[in-house]
């Protein structure tokens, strides 16, 4: 397969990765399928290192490298450029400056069919960028691809799962915003160093009670308290036990529902 702008001259392909399973089962599907294809990652420098080493296995398997895309300052400048305000779901200035700016950057003026994958059984389409030479392309969807068909590609493939699956429904910073309680809970007992980091960056203004905190309803040193930890964990449990109801249940599943409860997260953060 090869890309064509409408001149019917040969634009540049780019699937974009997030370090996830979706955009890792398209990358081994379209890897004999679509020539010239350029594989990018936006690093913010905030990921974790199950998803350099996810990416690192799969470098291998598609026998070309996973070319890094940086932003020109780390987290901390436009932190402070933004006075302090820690990105939530209304002002997602962490995807537009971490993410979309450096893959606009390298596309530049080329004409650029960009693959993404968004499977053909999830509620959301959407676009990483308005860029009118960039073209979106949703193989998964064209071609019914569903959960259980990523899973089987990826198994086949011999890569498997992030191992952050374990514990976590997304790939992306480690203190993304968009998290369950219960990974929050899994990023304390497995990183306890980035919990402890994303910590620090919450403030709270003693006099107006202004707060920034990546969850808005509670800071994150509420939600590690002993007491708290265990009533997120029952109630997790909770809903595990509701899931055994189901003919084909996964850990896995559950925590995708978890997430698309807010199932407008970040598109390029959870491909």
């Amino acid at each position: 397969m090869v890309a064509n702008d409408l001149e019917g001259r040969s634009a540049r392909n780019i699937l974009s990765l997030s370090g996830g399973k979706d955009s890792a089962a398209l990358a081994v599907y379209l890897r004999d399928r679509v020539e010239r294809l350029e594989y990018v990652f936006c690093d913010t420098g905030e990921e974790m290192k199950e998803t350099y080493e996810y990416l690192e296995r799969l470098e291998v398997h598609l026998g070309q490298p996973i070319i890094r895309l940086n932003p020109d300052r780390p987290f901390s400048h436009y932190l402070q450029l933004y006075g302090g305000m820690l990105p939530d779901a209304r002002t997602r200035w962490c995807t537009r400056m971490l993410k979309i700016r450096p893959f606009e950057r390298y596309v530049g003026r080329d004409s650029v069919v960009n693959f993404i994958g968004i499977r053909a059984d999830e509620k959301r389409k959407g676009y990483i960028s308005a860029k009118p030479n960039i073209e979106p392309r949703y193989p998964f969807i064209e071609e019914g691809v569903i959960k259980d068909d990523v899973l089987r590609i990826l198994q086949e493939s011999g890569l498997g799962l992030p191992s952050y699956y374990r514990w976590r429904s997304r790939s992306g910073c480690y203190f993304c915003f968009f998290q369950q309680r219960i990974e929050w809970v899994g990023l304390l007992e497995n990183h306890p160093d980035l919990f402890r980091k994303a910590l620090r960056y919450e403030k709270e203004n003693p006099v107006t009670g202004e707060r920034y905190t990546w969850n808005e309803r509670e800071s994150l040193g509420e939600l590690a308290c002993p007491a708290r930890i265990q009533r997120i964990k029952e109630e997790h449990l909770r809903r595990l036990q509701m899931g055994h109801r189901t003919l084909k249940f996964r850990l896995l599943d559950l925590l995708d529902d978890e997430a698309n409860d807010q199932n407008d997260a970040c598109l390029i953060c959870r491909l």
